[in-house]
């Protein structure tokens, strides 16, 4: 069962779907939530009051749009181009990231956000 949620950033709105991973489960069940982000080249990541180890099918390579969790700093992380990390265009996370989802709408709006942004989490099931 595909399990959608609505990230809100400022004035902008999109949708996400969640994987059925363990971890997706628990970011789920603690929704909706309030999170401080801070960008890392192209990706931001803020403590989102999870604690989960990391799964089978964690990896440092994602995609544009990927939605993740770093269990190093128990946090969401969204990926929207490459990062300090990247050897190419495709994101790369710091290390290993549990795969959660990805955004199901164009995430080019996010390259032209600020530093450090509040975005806002909310299921919409």
């Amino acid at each position: 069962m595909a399990r959608t949620i609505r990230i809100i950033i400022g004035d902008r709105e999109v949708k996400a779907t969640l994987n059925e991973s363990r971890t997706a489960g628990a970011l789920h069940e603690l929704l909706p939530l309030e999170i401080s982000m801070t960008r890392w080249g192209d990706e931001y990541y803020g403590d989102c009051g999870l604690s989960a180890p990391l799964e089978c099918d964690a990896r440092a390579e994602v995609e544009v749009g990927a939605l993740a969790y770093w269990p190093q700093g128990s946090a969401l992380c969204i990926f929207f181009g490459p990062t300090p990390a990247s050897t190419g265009e495709e994101p790369r996370a710091v290390s290993p990231v549990n795969p959660l989802g990805r955004i199901d709408e164009d995430v080019g709006f996010m390259k032209s956000l600020p530093s450090g942004i509040s975005v806002r989490i909310e299921p919409v099931d």
